[in-house]
């Protein structure tokens, strides 16, 4: 008796279309919160983890596959730990007024608004001539440079500004008697978008004693986002820049200006 084998082709339907298409969304949702800051590198070490475990899945290697079942049994809780900043973000954003507001679904594709979005080249010179006139007066100060990173929950948390990127604009916002001097000031597509806002600091257990509150969160904004951070002391008048946690203290002129065109360059 000779056994007939059919071969039955894979349906496809429109509900598998839209399945695949809110997938897609999804993800592309997902990688638009994480994009720019430290845990895309986890977002894409997950996806490489839960990749590995179907091929190992499709060819029965049982050990494997059993190991990796196990991590991918509790992937939904280890996301909401790992991504718990980023989940936040996302659930206030809906919540808020502002997407009430639109009434549409094109917010939820410019969750990355608040990032560098086109070629305006930074006013490296307005920013380095205010920095070193403060830094004469010792006048504390702590200006955020964004690029590709999402600043928008951060921008939230202080006065909304939206004026030309100039020196003098600075210089008044940090005066001492300034209502808007304590905070830092939040810059993107060469406008001042926001000032007084509140920044995350550091949790290195080894950061230096010497270092102040600004450079605390100049450290933390930088370890969270691609941002960077210029600091002004208010104790000694050094001006520093920060770059991925990195602070490159008592910096001159000319090195701040380098620095900054060359990391701004980066991102186009």
């Amino acid at each position: 008796m000779i056994s007939l084998t059919v071969v039955q082709f894979i349906k496809f339907g429109i509900t598998d279309a839209v399945d695949i298409l809110l997938v897609a969304i999804i993800l592309y949702l997902a990688y638009n919160l994480v994009k720019g800051t430290s845990a895309i590198n986890i977002f894409i070490g997950l996806a490489l983890i839960y990749f590995a475990y179907i091929v190992i899945k499709a060819f029965d290697l049982q050990l494997l596959s059993s190991i990796l079942g196990k991590f991918v049994n509790v992937g939904v809780i280890a996301v909401m730990i790992v991504f718990q900043q980023e989940i936040r973000k996302f659930l206030l954003y809906i919540g808020s007024n502002e997407f009430i507001r639109n009434r549409n679904w094109k917010g939820l594709f410019k969750l990355s608004a608040g990032s560098i979005s086109d070629d305006t080249p930074i006013d490296v010179e307005a920013l380095a001539e205010a920095c070193f006139s403060m830094s004469k007066s010792k006048t504390g100060a702590l200006i955020i440079l964004g690029r590709r990173s999402d600043l928008k929950s951060f921008i939230s948390t202080g006065d909304y500004v939206d004026s030309g990127l100039n020196a003098r604009m600075l210089e008044n916002i940090f005066f001492k008697n300034s209502p808007l001097h304590d905070g830092a000031v939040i810059i993107i597509d060469n406008r001042i978008i926001a000032a007084r806002c509140v920044l995350p600091v550091t949790e290195k257990e080894n950061f230096p004693a010497h270092y102040g509150m600004r450079h605390r969160a100049a450290v933390g904004i930088t370890e969270n986002t691609d941002a960077l951070a210029i600091s002004v002391s208010e104790q000694t008048g050094g001006v520093s820049l920060t770059i991925h946690g990195d602070i490159k203290a008592d910096l001159g002129r000319d090195q701040l200006v380098y620095l900054l065109e060359k990391n701004m360059k980066e991102i186009h």
